[in-house]
C-alpha cells in the first residue's frame, strides 16, 4: 500500500498534478524550438526551484524532461528542423509526409507510440532497475568505446545506397567534434591558430545548420511552389494502425530502454540505434525508409521515450546520470540533501516511487497535449514558401544563438547550412554527420581510457575484447554490421528476397 500511495502522490496532489501538467506542456513546446533543450530548461529550473521542497521540484523536472522529449518531433517532422537531436531520425521520414500532406497523422501516430515507448521505459524502471544497472555497471570503457562504433557504423542504414558517402558524412561529423582543445592534454585540436576555435564548435549550430539552413536553401528551387495541403482529419490514429505498429514499437522501446540504461548514451543513440533496427527487420515497408515509412517514425519515437526511464535507472541505483538530464538531477537532488545511489532505494524508497508515479503522470499528460493543437501546428506547413522560408533562417539564428548568446554560433550555424546544402545536392547524408558530432566525444573519451588501462597495447586491448563475454558481443555486432553492409551481402539479399 505504501508503494501504490507514494506512485499515486503527484496525482492526489493537486499541486504536485499541476506542475507536472505545467512542466509536460512547457517541455513540448521547448522541445520544439531548436536551439531550446531540455537540458537548458532543467539546468534553469535548478535556480528557481532550489529554495522549494524535493516534490514540487522533481515533478515540474520531469514533466519538462518527458515533454521535451517527446516535443522535439514537432519541428522535426514539420519543418526538418529536429527540435532536439533524439529527433534526427524522426525527421527522415516524418518530413516526407508532411511534404505529402499528411502532417497531423504523423504527429497523432508519433505522439501515440511516444506514450507507448515511455510507458515502457518507465516500466521497466519500476520492475527491473536492480537488474539493469547491474548490467550497465559491467560496461568497460572498451564497451563504451565499441557501441560508439557501433552507432557510427548506423551511418551505413542512414546512407541510401552509397555506403561509402554515409562514411564519409560520418568521419566528417567525428572531425568536427574533434574541433577545440583536447581534453586530456589540453593540446589544441583542428584549431589552426584561431581563438573561437579552441572552445570546439557547437553541436546544435552544425545541427540547425545541416538541417534548418540547408532545408531552406533546397527549397528555393520550388519558391514559387503552392503549398502542400494538410489533411488533419486522422490525427488519432485508429488501433488497427496502431496494432500494426505495436510489434516494432514494443522491440523499438526494448532497445531504448537498454541503452538509455547505459550512463552517458541516452536518447539520442537510442533514436538512431532503433531506426536502423528497424529498416533491418522491415524489408519491405509499404512506403519506403525515407520517403515517409511509418516504421520510420515509430521505432526513433519509441526508442529516445523509453530512454527516459533508462536514464533515471542508473541515476537512482548507481548516482550515475544516465544523460545529461539526469545528470541534472542529480545535482538537483543533492542540493536538496539526498544522495543518489544504492543507498537511496534502501533508506528513501519513497523517493524512488514518487518519480516513477511523475513519469507515469508526465507521459499521460505527453499524451493529452500531444494530440491537441495539432491543427495549429500543421498551419505552419501550409504557410506559402515566401513566409515559410524567413521563419525558417529566423528560426534557425535564434535557436543557434539562444544556445551561448553567442554570435559565432550564428556564423558556423550558415555556413554549416551552405555546406549542409551542397552535400545535399551531392548525395551526401547529413544525417550520419550529426551522428559523428554526437559520438565524437564518447569514442575519444573512451577509446583513451581503454587503451590506457591496457598500458597503449592496442594487442592488449583486443585482449581484453576477446576474453570479455560483453566486449566479444559488441565486437560480433560490429563485424557483423559491416559484412551486412558489403556490396557481397547486399547482392546476396537481393537475389534471396528475388
Amino acid at each position: 500500500m505504501e508503494i501504490i500511495s507514494n506512485i499515486l502522490m503527484p496525482v492526489t496532489d493537486l499541486k504536485l498534478l499541476f506542475l507536472v501538467a505545467a512542466g509536460t506542456f512547457a517541455g513540448i513546446y521547448v522541445g520544439a524550438i531548436p536551439g531550446l533543450s531540455v537540458t537548458m530548461a532543467v539546468s534553469i529550473l535548478i535556480s528557481f526551484t532550489f529554495s522549494w521542497d524535493v516534490y514540487p521540484a522533481l515533478a515540474l523536472m520531469i514533466g519538462i524532461y518527458m515533454g521535451g522529449v517527446y516535443g522535439g518531433s514537432r519541428t522535426a517532422i514539420l519543418l526538418n528542423i529536429p527540435g532536439a537531436p533524439s529527433a534526427i531520425a524522426t525527421a527522415m521520414d516524418g518530413f516526407p509526409l508532411a511534404q505529402q500532406g499528411k502532417a497531423g497523422e504523423a504527429i497523432g501516430i508519433v505522439t501515440v507510440v511516444s506514450f507507448i515507448g515511455g510507458f515502457i521505459g518507465i516500466l521497466a524502471l519500476a520492475l527491473f532497475a536492480p537488474s539493469l544497472s547491474d548490467f550497465a555497471i559491467r560496461f568497460q570503457p572498451r564497451d563504451f568505446m565499441l557501441l560508439a562504433i557501433m552507432g557510427i557504423l548506423l551511418v551505413g542504414s542512414l546512407s541510401g545506397e552509397s555506403l561509402i558517402k554515409g562514411v564519409f558524412s560520418g568521419a566528417l561529423g567525428i572531425a568536427i567534434g574533434a574541433v577545440g582543445m583536447d581534453p586530456l592534454t589540453v593540446q589544441d585540436r583542428f584549431v589552426f591558430g584561431i581563438d573561437e576555435l579552441r572552445g570546439g564548435v557547437s553541436f546544435v549550430a552544425v545541427m540547425i545548420g545541416m538541417f534548418g539552413v540547408a532545408e531552406a536553401l533546397a527549397q528555393l528551387h520550388t519558391v514559387n511552389t503552392p503549398a502542400v495541403k494538410q489533411k488533419v482529419s486522422g490525427i488519432i490514429p485508429s488501433w488497427a494502425k496502431v496494432r500494426k505498429c505495436l510489434p516494432l514499437g514494443l522491440q523499438t522501446s526494448t532497445i531504448g530502454t537498454v541503452v538509455g540504461a547505459l550512463p552517458g548514451t541516452g536518447g539520442d543513440i537510442a533514436a538512431l540505434m532503433a531506426y536502423d533496427y528497424a529498416k533491418r527487420v522491415t524489408p519491405k515497408p509499404e512506403t519506403p525508409f525515407g520517403k515517409g515509412a511509418i516504421e520510420g517514425l515509430v521505432a526513433p519515437e519509441t526508442a529516445n521515450n523509453s530512454a527516459v526511464g533508462g536514464a533515471f535507472i542508473p541515476m537512482m541505483t548507481l548516482g550515475i546520470p544516465g544523460d545529461a538530464v539526469t545528470a541534472i538531477m542529480i545535482g538537483a537532488l543533492f542540493i536538496h540533501g539526498l544522495n543518489p545511489g544504492p543507498m537511496l532505494m534502501v533508506e528513501q524508497p519513497h523517493m524512488f516511487w514518487f518519480i516513477v508515479g511523475a513519469l507515469m503522470l508526465a507521459n499521460i499528460f505527453m499524451l493529452i497535449f500531444g494530440l491537441t493543437g495539432i491543427r495549429l501546428f500543421v498551419k505552419i506547413v501550409e504557410l506559402p514558401r515566401t513566409v515559410l522560408l524567413p521563419v525558417i533562417l529566423v528560426l534557425s539564428i535564434v535557436g543557434a544563438y539562444a544556445v551561448n548568446n553567442s554570435v559565432t554560433d550564428v556564423y558556423w550555424m550558415l555556413g554549416f547550412g551552405v555546406f549542409g546544402y551542397f552535400m545535399r545536392e551531392y548525395g551526401y547524408p547529413l544525417g550520419p554527420v550529426i551522428l559523428g558530432v554526437i559520438l565524437s566525444r564518447l569514442l575519444d573519451d573512451n577509446w583513451r581510457r581503454a587503451i590506457i588501462s591496457e598500458q597503449e597495447s592496442f594487442l592488449g586491448l583486443m585482449r581484453g575484447i576477446v576474453t570479455s563475454p560483453l566486449s566479444l558481443v559488441l565486437f560480433a555486432t560490429v563485424c557483423l554490421i559491416i559484412l551486412s553492409n558489403t556490396p557481397l551481402w547486399r547482392m546476396i539479399r537481393r537475389q534471396k528476397e528475388a
